[in-house]
């Protein structure tokens, strides 16, 4: 007998979130994400963890009685659930619309991993098992580096950072140091686009000196032009720098330009975000590495056919992180370790959050890498008094979208977001 959904509840939470900076401004004192639960009439209960801002808990919600009644091994049914419900064409069968799909594939993401978390503990069989088997063991993940202020400017009840204050290259390393013995990171990546781009270079040259041998990147988020990239590309281009440039500038076509001169793969979580984007930046060979995200791709097995599109015309692979709790990290690393082809370390805001919302506390990253954890389906089950506190937090904080720029003209009143900032 089918064991159909009877139930399913979204819940937004916040948790602590640093000051880190970046070219948008910086973080607020509190992230947002919704927690899912897909529940059966035997009970079982499936997770997923999506964002929190208002527009996706209202695509949430607008989907979610959609899915009662649905057996969890029916992924196509679900797919047009939600294309009913999110976007402009309810047909699963036409063409990825070339200007993105966002807001749908992430809906879509957000429900599947919970599916796929109830057909493994249908089956007894981890999530990866499902998607096809593991090709490695582990999910290599990368030391997320960040500009950051010491504290936030106006809230009081926030815990002191013991991260600290990292302006300066020197900073930056020790920054660095301290996560990697803590976690064992073999990669390094920058979140850069906040200072003149000279002082961030110095401050990649600080780290390669610092950890010779390791694999660097630097992310602008699009914060510079054309221009400012190929002045800089002589110093970029020295050896052993970077592993890869990510968006140094904002769009496809101006990624196209720098491509024309770049000595190192671009790599983009930015401008080719979606299906729809792949004909486009394949034609103007505007990246060369793609950082898959299953939150806004539309969730693993569409992660699986980024990856072999990837195969098809030589596009590495890693994946993206925005800041994130144990749900995220569980579905990223089950995929992960079944791509052949996930040749770079994935990023992770894991490291800089202290709270958690499933049971037995943080997923232990060890030597930079982690194994999916062990279990039927994701392997992992809700702390439900983590997740009261956490949705508490929510109520209580105010912040129902993120505003980077407005955090930041706290700091700076005259703050411009606008890019190219440099």
């Amino acid at each position: 007998m089918t064991d159909r959904i009877a139930d399913v509840r979204i819940t937004p939470i916040a948790f602590r979130d640093p000051p880190l900076l970046n070219v948008a401004g910086v973080h607020q004192p509190w992230a947002l994400r919704s927690i899912i639960e897909v529940e059966t009439e035997s009970g079982l209960i499936g997770l997923g963890e999506s964002y929190g801002e208002s527009d996706t808990l209202t695509n949430l919600r607008r989907i979610a009685p959609l899915l009662v009644g649905m057996d969890p091994f029916h992924l196509n049914a679900l797919t047009q659930a939600v294309y009913r419900s999110v976007g402009d064409d309810p047909d699963i069968s036409h063409p990825f619309p070339p200007k993105g799909d966002k807001a749908r594939a992430s809906a879509l993401g957000a429900f599947e991993v919970p599916f796929w978390d109830l057909q493994g503990q249908l089956t007894g069989r981890p999530v990866h098992d499902l998607l096809g088997g593991a090709v490695r063991s582990h999910v290599g993940y990368s030391a997320y580096l960040f500009y950051k202020f010491a504290r936030h400017h106006s809230d009081p009840g926030y815990p002191t950072d013991t991260w600290g204050e990292a302006i300066t290259p020197e900073q930056l390393v020790e920054q660095a140091r301290r996560m990697i013995d803590q976690y064992g990171f073999g990669s390094i990546k920058l979140k850069a686009g906040v200072f003149e781009p000279e002082l961030e270079v110095e401050g990649l040259r600080a780290l390669r000196a610092a950890f010779p041998g390791y694999p660097l990147r630097i992310d602008p988020n699009g914060g510079w032009s054309v221009e400012t990239t190929r002045r800089l590309m002589p110093a970029l281009s020295e050896p052993g720098l970077l592993e890869y440039l990510e968006d140094p500038v904002s769009t496809l076509e101006e990624m196209g330009q720098v491509a024309t001169f770049a000595s190192m793969p671009l790599a983009t979580n930015m401008v080719t975000i979606a299906f729809g984007h792949l004909p486009r930046s394949i034609a103007l060979n505007a990246v060369q590495v793609i950082l898959s995200d299953h939150h806004y791709w539309g969730g693993l097995r569409a992660t699986q056919q980024l990856a072999a599109i990837g195969r098809v015309f030589g596009l590495g692979i890693s994946m993206h992180s925005n800041s994130h709790m144990g749900i995220s990290l569980a579905a990223m690393t089950h995929v992960g370790v079944t791509l052949p082809n996930l040749t770079y370390a994935s990023d992770t805001h894991y490291p800089w959050q202290e709270d958690e919302v499933i049971e037995g506390g943080k997923l232990s990253i060890r030597d930079g890498q982690l194994a999916p954890p062990e279990g039927p389906g994701l392997g992992v089950k809700l702390d439900r008094a983590a997740l009261a506190r956490l949705h508490q937090n929510y109520l209580a904080c105010g912040i129902t979208h993120r505003d980077d720029a407005s955090e930041m003209r706290k700091h700076q009143p005259d703050f411009n977001p606008a890019r190219p900032r440099f």
